[in-house]
């Protein structure tokens, strides 16, 4: 274990290149004005659209940005991370301020959102290859913890600036949302460094490597299993984590708690992903990957147990979200990094698979979650959670698991010949 990997929570900051701040305060400012997707349905009924319509508005966005990750992927390897968070927010600008412009019109307001979503999703996979390009290997981990907590800042205060927001106009929602996405356009043009067209150079040593054709790196993909279980166990995690988010309130109200409660819950849960990941990561960083993809979900597994408890007593709600959100912290930052490890040639598409199923998973995740909710109750759907998050966990000990590297074999020496 090598001293830098020991290296403290602001050691790390310090030395982090100036880069991958622009890149998180980058991340961070877009996510202070991500509205579409959390205020879509409200803004559409409030607006007089009937609940049905922004329902099916709400999903052309999750499809939309389903397509996104992957056309993302395939833009940064072709043109680098730079470029294509530049293009892909210079045209998620316009598309999410005209949405109030369009409302009236279904078929436009479809098209629309689904655009929206689309352009929105596609920055992150050159956000993750950029971060893994300017970051050192041995603070990788803690780099994807970072742009995690970016994201995390930016969606607890986006709800309070959103309050503010529609108090004066619905409509500016959305506008602001525009601005925002504009801004990250301008920053990322002006200060992210360029990069050669091909984004093919970025190995450590400097040296260029081979461009592959979307089918190899595919096909190399196809035939990797421990990427695929490495994907799958993301899958089940991601569906947990979705179906959890859209069960919890309406399980707590059916409890008989206040929502003040799952407010509580909210507040907690954020202040302790904020304040604490970068430090457990610290220590997460020193054991493998495969050991916190396991341990994190174990964890985040008797999280869900003790929610499935919380009929008896308010103190099992805030003991779950205390362990649910200690599991993410553990294993998230190892978990997200994992295909940021990959060679260049394959990276931007191997994160652009790994952000497409976790758009599958967050699409499905809500209403498989509701239906197991609705037919087996609380405790059925929390112990399949937390059977499915142990599942998840010990799939990581192959998926995250490197395979042992074979040492060189010396060439025999010959005995007696002379230059």
């Amino acid at each position: 274990m090598t001293g830098a990997t020991r290296t403290g929570v602001f050691a790390v900051l310090r030395s982090t290149p100036a880069p991958v701040r622009y890149l998180l305060g980058g991340v961070l400012i877009n996510q202070l004005g991500a509205f579409v997707q959390t205020f879509l349905i409200l803004y559409l009924t409030f607006r007089g659209t009937s609940v049905g319509f922004a329902g099916v508005c709400l999903a052309a966005y999750s499809v939309g940005a389903l397509f996104g990750a992957m056309l993302g992927g395939e833009l940064t390897h072709r043109f680098g991370g730079r470029a294509t968070i530049v293009a892909v927010m210079t045209c998620a600008a316009p598309l999410v301020a005209s949405i109030p412009l369009v409302r009236a019109t279904p078929s436009a307001l479809l098209a629309v959102v689904a655009l929206s979503g689309m352009a929105i999703q596609a920055y992150r996979p050159a956000a993750a290859v950029l971060l893994a390009g300017f970051m050192p290997d041995e603070h990788k981990v803690m780099g994807f913890s970072m742009m995690r907590i970016a994201l995390n800042i930016g969606a607890a205060v986006a709800p309070l600036i959103a309050a503010l927001v529609i108090q004066v106009n619905w409509d500016l929602l959305f506008w602001l949302d525009g601005a925002t996405a504009a801004l990250w356009a301008l920053l990322a043009f002006v200060l992210l460094p360029k990069r050669n067209a091909t984004a093919h150079e970025g190995e450590p040593d400097g040296e260029p490597v081979p461009a592959l054709s979307a089918r190899e790196v595919y096909g190399t993909l196809i035939r990797d299993t421990r990427f695929l279980c490495y994907l799958l166990a993301g899958l089940f995690g991601m569906v947990i984590y979705a179906g959890w988010v859209a069960v919890l309130p309406l399980n707590i109200v059916d409890a008989g708690y206040p929502v003040s409660l799952y407010s509580a819950v909210l507040v907690l849960s954020s202040v302790v992903l904020i304040t604490c990941e970068l430090k457990i990561t610290t220590y997460i960083v020193r054991i493998p990957k495969y050991l916190a993809g396991l341990f994190g979900n174990l964890v985040c597994a008797l999280g869900f147990a003790f929610y499935g408890l919380m009929a008896q007593h308010p103190f099992f709600v805030i003991a779950g979200a205390l362990l649910a959100v200690s599991g993410l912290m553990i294993h998230g930052p190892s978990t997200a990094s994992h295909p940021a490890t990959f060679p260049a040639q394959l990276r931007s598409r191997y994160i652009a698979t790994k952000e497409t199923v976790a758009g599958v998973a967050a699409t499905i995740g809500p209403m498989l979650g509701l239906y197991l909710w609705t037919t087996f109750g609380g405790p059925g759907f929390w112990g399949f959670c937390a059977v499915l998050s142990a599942i998840a966990g010990s799939m990581h000990i192959y998926g995250l698991k490197q395979p042992p590297v074979a040492k060189p074999v010396p060439e025999p020496e010959v005995v007696g010949e002379r230059p």
